[in-house]
């Protein structure tokens, strides 16, 4: 039996639900390990925002913030003595290879790497990772592979792309959020500027026998970043099932959203999850229209 195997098999044989261990975990040494400290999310989540501020990129005219679409992030789940990591790196195209030699030599996965925006220059790739083991272990491997990139690591900020904590005083959002908020039948949050929605799944998704909760990647994910006069860019992703794939590409489509990525973030996560990445700028308050058609063919979880 594998070494994650067994960790499922002990994860369901206790009935671990990842709270009752994350007290044990020292992660003021994690975040010195990882080069970067993260947050304590509600259900023991340990989250560290990776946005590269270093980039300067732009798309159809728009500028693209790091809040909106490249909050790079690691989160670390306890599971018994041990924990997973998850994340999500963004990386420019000759960061690739250099950083996924170091995430394998260090006994890591790479799950999927993929683009989720089109035309953006400079274009931008996004590394998904998965590891188990001792939690500063992992985050000196990961420091490793992030120290292969120009991802910052010395300075904080905003920025996942998945909705986080929100800085203490962020900028004022310039859009109709109590309008955009009913639309789409959750709250927003304002991540450095960035209005983002953070929508889970009704039913919980699992990975080697353990939840993966909604901050680790697993809520619809959806940004607007202000134009300007009501207007706004949105991206995002969508997290499906087989069966919503279709009707979800096609009420974006039919109502002028472009989709832009679709493809897996996960390995042996159930049930079986696609990633439907969207791109697209107009009046505010019609894209969430638009995006509240695609959400009512989820079976996403209701307030």
């Amino acid at each position: 039996m594998s070494r994650i195997a067994k960790l499922a098999l002990l994860a369901l044989i206790a009935g671990w639900t990842g709270t009752a261990s994350a007290a044990n975990v020292d992660w003021h040494r994690v975040g010195e390990a990882l080069g970067k400290p993260g947050k304590l999310l509600p259900g023991g989540i340990y989250k560290v925002a990776l946005p590269r501020t270093d980039l300067k990129v732009t798309l159809d005219g728009v500028e693209v913030k790091p809040g909106f679409a490249l909050g790079g992030w690691l989160a670390f789940e306890p599971m018994g003595q041990e924990s997973m990591v998850m994340g999500d790196l963004v990386l420019t195209e000759d960061e690739v290879n250099p950083v996924m030699t170091k995430v394998l030599s260090g006994g890591l996965q790479v799950t999927a790497l993929h683009n989720h925006l089109l035309r953006n220059r400079p274009f931008t790739m996004y590394m998904h990772v998965m590891g188990t083991g001792d939690p500063v272990r992992l985050a000196r491997v990961l420091h490793s592979a992030l120290a292969a990139s120009r991802t910052p690591l010395a300075a904080a900020g905003a920025g996942s792309s998945k909705a986080t904590v929100a800085p203490a005083n962020p900028p004022k959002i310039d859009l109709d959020t109590a309008a955009l908020d009913r639309t789409l039948g959750a709250k927003g949050t304002n991540n450095g500027g960035i209005l983002q929605y953070g929508i889970p799944r009704a039913e919980p998704v699992k990975e080697v026998g353990t939840v993966v909760p909604p901050t680790m990647g697993t809520a619809q994910a959806i940004n607007f970043e202000p134009l300007g006069d009501g207007t706004a860019a949105i991206t995002g992703d969508f997290v499906l099932t087989a069966k919503e794939v279709a009707p979800v590409m096609k009420a974006l489509r039919d109502n002028g959203i472009e989709v832009t990525a679709l493809h897996n973030h996960m390995i042996g996560e159930e049930p079986r999850l696609f990633f439907m990445h969207f791109w697209a700028h107009d009046d505010a308050v019609k894209l969430a229209k638009s995006l509240r058609t695609a959400l009512d063919d989820i079976n996403v979880k209701h307030p």
